[in-house]
């Protein structure tokens, strides 16, 4: 012991910087200046450490001094759990990045992801608030820990403003572009009861796609009278340069104001099928019959509506009987389709509901009599046809004017024709809906337009058009088609090469220039090259009812060049006011509860973003 005590003594420390704890027990002799051979210093044995190697000297500590080893391991492990704040280890690529110095504020990158948020709130409808919450400044930094995310205020006050006029300054350059279009407006109240009136284009570009553009949701707290909103109509296109001689047509609502705006404009009005549609329906509900079962069904609806119990009994019904598990559906007063689903999922589950009744008292007055159920099953009957074809007449992104023609008559002759098994209710209500659209659709404006709109859709041509009009109809073509092509020199004439500045030099004359003689053609040729053109198109074979009307003008616009103008002109029309519900519906969602208070100029501008972004 004595020897090992002074075997100690003469014992140095390994140099330079150690981490492993073993060399607590290891030393070398002073002699050994490059440190190869290490010492224990419980029992003097001499271990093999090259290179600073420690898995020797580990290996003699297990099997010579178990506890002392056991001791060491223990402590290691100790010390690997503790951060060490004095060592200094080397850190990934990855972490070295993330870690370096934040973006400039005037650099690409950072105005890309900026760019990017802006779309994100403007887009997705989110208020700027966004950026301020925990979360989001979580998820952004995760993204990029160099991006450092602007304030709120940035956004609604630069970042916004600024992706408005862009977008603005390109709908502009678009709308530019259209030779002919059609509007879409109707009037609407925010949740703070600021009236708002929008206004929708609709137009066909060159390339026969059919385009449709938000222009506006602005305020209007003058009174609604049709004299202000003809007014803020015509400074609305004046503001988008917008010519009001290329106006074809404005489709809108039946509201008198609206319609007294049109009348002032000296603008061609359509009616809006959807409304037309439900008025037609409502005024077919109005039977002492009918109030009686509606009133029982919305009764219904609703006891099922507010109590968690019921909903509960009505899943449990469905399952024994063995019928789908759906939920009742409530009637909204505004839309009549919202009626006929909930009629036909109250008939779907009157076996559960009858159940659900059966065993509570309190409910038993709501059940349905075999007369309410005969009334509701004739309502259903006569009015499901009906939900296709105003959902498919809604829609912006295909042609949809040339529809209705041929929808009137399948209500006529097929749909709403009265069938001999109909009941007398059933009987009424189509009737009543027949009558209603027949008499709204007659008057002499609307019936040309819509035929000529038919007569210049390749699936229908004068298919649905009376033949005691179709001459008329093509009179009129022919009388468009003629102006059209008396004005293509006014539009196609070029300017005098010396009033430009960056005109190329006058060429000189040539000696054949002398004798060119300018061809014009003379009237009579027009004529008749006009009436080669619609006869021609009237006699081709129709195009099939699923195919795009505006595609086929695309391939044929060399065959009818000036037929296929007129395509472009009428058949951007929409059959609905559709357009302007939606720019309400995105408005609704901008203007919640949380931003009752933006101003009407940021409520126009976050709509428009949204719906042309």
């Amino acid at each position: 012991m004595a020897e090992g005590g002074q075997a100690q003594q003469r014992l140095v420390s390994k140099k330079g910087k150690t981490n492993s704890v073993v060399w607590e027990q290891f030393g070398f002799e002073e002699s050994d200046d490059e440190q190869k051979h290490a010492t224990c210093k419980i029992c003097s044995t001499v271990v093999a450490a090259t290179q600073g190697n420690t898995r020797n000297l580990f290996n003699h500590l297990k099997s010579r001094h178990r506890v002392t080893y056991d001791n060491l391991i223990k402590k290691q492990k100790q010390q690997s759990t503790t951060p060490a704040t004095s060592t200094v280890t080397q850190t990934s690529i990855a972490d070295t990045l993330y870690s370096a110095t934040p973006y400039l504020l005037n650099s690409e990158r950072h105005k890309k992801i900026t760019d990017s948020v802006a779309y994100y709130l403007a887009k997705d409808m989110r208020p700027t608030s966004t950026v301020d919450n925990v979360g989001f400044k979580q998820m952004v930094n995760t993204l990029d820990k160099r991006y450092a995310l602007p304030s709120r205020h940035h956004f609604s006050r630069v970042a916004l403003p600024h992706l408005f006029d862009k977008c603005h300054a390109e709908v502009s350059n678009e709308v530019a572009k259209a030779e002919y279009y059609a509007i879409t407006t109707d009037l609407w109240s925010s949740r703070t009861m600021e009236p708002y009136i929008s206004l929708t284009i609709h137009y066909t570009d060159s390339d026969f796609r059919l385009n449709s553009k938000c222009l506006q949701t602005a305020f209007m707290p003058a009174d609604h009278t049709g004299q202000n909103i003809a007014n803020g109509l015509k400074e609305a296109l004046a503001a988008w340069g917008l010519n009001e001689d290329k106006l074809i047509c404005i489709t809108s609502d039946n509201a008198s104001n609206i319609k007294l705006a049109a009348e002032l404009n000296g603008w061609t009005r359509l009616q809006c099928f959807g409304h037309r549609l439900h008025l037609a329906i409502e005024n077919a509900m109005k039977d002492p019959r009918i109030d009686r079962a509606m009133g029982v069904c919305k009764k219904v609806v609703t006891s099922f509506s507010y109590s968690w119990k019921r909903k509960k009994a009505l899943t449990e019904a469905q399952r024994q009987l063995n019928l789908p598990e759906h939920s009742l559906k409530t009637e909204c007063p505004t839309r009549w389709g919202s009626r006929q689903a909930m009629v036909d999922r109250v008939l779907e589950q009157q076996k559960a509901i009858a159940q659900v009744f059966s065993s509570d008292r309190r409910a038993r007055h709501l059940s349905l009599t075999w007369q309410d159920i005969d009334v509701l099953e004739a309502i259903n009957k006569s009015l499901s046809p009906l939900v296709e074809f105003t959902d498919a007449l809604s829609g912006e992104k295909y042609v949809s004017v040339s529809f209705l023609k041929p929808t009137l008559d399948i209500f006529n002759n097929q749909i709403l024709e009265v069938q001999d098994e109909d009941t007398a209710l059933a009987k009424s209500i189509k009737m009543n809906i027949l009558d209603y659209l027949n008499d709204k659709y007659s008057d002499t404006e609307t019936q040309e337009l819509l035929d000529i709109a038919s007569a210049l859709d390749p699936r229908f041509k004068l298919k649905y058009v009376n033949e005691d009009n179709r001459g008329s109809i093509e009179d009129r073509l022919k009388a468009e088609m003629k102006t059209a092509m008396e004005n293509i020199p006014l539009k196609t004439a070029a300017t005098p090469a010396e009033d430009t500045e960056d005109a190329p030099k006058k060429k000189k004359k040539g000696l054949g220039s002398f004798f060119k003689v300018t061809t014009v053609t003379p009237p009579q040729q027009q004529d008749q090259a006009i009436a080669s053109e619609l006869q021609s198109y009237l006699q081709r074979e129709i195009l099939d009812a699923e195919e795009d009307p505006l595609k086929w003008w695309m391939e044929s616009q060399r065959l009818y060049p000036q037929l296929s103008n007129l395509a472009r002109k009428y058949l951007c029309i929409p059959a609905t006011s559709s357009s302007s519900e939606r720019v309400f519906s995105t408005s609704g969602n901008i203007v919640t509860c949380l931003r009752s208070s933006l101003k009407p100029d940021n409520v126009n501008r976050l709509v428009f973003l949204a719906k042309n972004l």
